[in-house]
């Protein structure tokens, strides 16, 4: 049996699989868990980032407003299930001026290391780049330097160093809606300074597994198992109707976690339900967050839905590993 490497959370939200379902990962019967008012302004509530902390829950959210400007809100929950959404958006301190203009602020992050719990995110610098800051308590925000250059997407840090150094996934991109894109890890000593950067993995062209034959990029912050690093990202395909965004997973090597163990060939979530498939952007499921359990191996996954509202979905560390191995690229 496959083990996560981490902390127990007895109060993990969860529910059981329904009786007669086969699928790798199921959606909480309550979905959405958070509908386009999560706060005062906002239009809608998605592709946000959660961790536990103190007795609950924390997390960044994504709201974008009625006048569709978009920007990064802290929340806090007791079940990781109801939550209450700052009306004010975040104000990060501490950066220098050059680069705390905004210019728009979406898809947050969040890795504890520490005492500290880092938030990266899309932050704009004249283009889309990764911004990243820490916060001890959820109420002050410190922000340090962009880790690179424009243009950037989907940041991603690692809960651990690995190799003496702090790593970092992310999806280079264009100014766009990037019609392209394949998953790096870059390596820093300080979280200042970004280098030494690693291939991951790519799109897979033609017929093979056409669901990620667009663009990919890593989700959560990935799970420490002791089989290895245990990813969950989202991939695109292009279609008539535009883009359509479904979950993969993959394993990746503990102290080499460029290289690919095993990669699914079969999506793990997809568009189906009407919430997933009709909203702003229609036909989106895009994983950004996941509470593990070591005791019980169980993973819940909060991941935005049709760019409008917030879903859960479940699995277990066993269950998921053993769909990769399986199902293998």
């Amino acid at each position: 049996m496959a083990k996560i490497i981490g902390a127990s959370l007895p109060n993990i939200p969860w529910e059981d699989r329904p009786a007669g379902d086969t699928n790798p990962v199921w959606r909480f019967s309550g979905n959405p868990i958070i509908g386009r008012n999560g706060n005062k302004r906002s239009n809608s509530v998605f592709n946000s980032a959660v961790v536990p902390f103190r007795d609950g829950f924390a997390g960044v959210f994504r709201c974008d407003s009625r006048s569709i400007s978009m920007d990064l809100f802290a929340g806090r929950s007791k079940d990781g299930l109801h939550w209450q959404i700052d009306d004010d958006p975040i104000v990060f301190e501490g950066a220098d001026p050059e680069i705390l203009n905004k210019e728009y602020r979406y898809d947050a992050r969040i890795t504890k290391m520490g005492e500290r719990y880092y938030i990266t995110w899309c932050n704009g610098y004249h283009g889309p780049t990764i911004g990243v800051a820490w916060t001890e308590d959820f109420e002050t925000f410190h922000q340090l330097e962009n880790a690179f250059l424009p243009f950037n997407r989907n940041g991603v840090l690692f809960p651990r160093k690995v190799g003496g150094m702090y790593m970092m996934m992310s999806r280079p991109s264009d100014n766009g809606h990037t019609p392209f894109g394949d998953i790096y890890i870059s390596q820093s000593n300080d979280l200042e300074f970004w280098g030494r950067h690693r291939f991951v993995m790519s799109t897979i062209p033609g017929n093979d597994s056409a669901w990620q034959s667009t663009k990919i990029g890593p989700g959560p912050a990935p799970i420490e198992t002791d089989e290895g690093w245990l990813l969950i990202y989202h991939g695109v395909i292009t279609t008539c109707n535009g883009f359509v965004y479904r979950m993969g997973s993959a394993l990746l090597d503990l102290e080499q976690p460029w290289k690919v163990l095993c990669r699914s060939k079969d999506y793990i979530l997809a568009p189906y339900e009407l919430y997933e498939c009709v909203g702003d952007v229609p036909n989106v499921t895009f994983p950004c967050a996941a509470l593990t359990d070591a005791d019980t191996g169980r993973i819940a996954i909060y991941y935005g839905c049709a760019d409008t509202v917030t879903g859960l979905a479940f699995t277990t560390v066993d269950e998921l590993i053993r769909f990769t191995r399986e199902n293998s690229l």
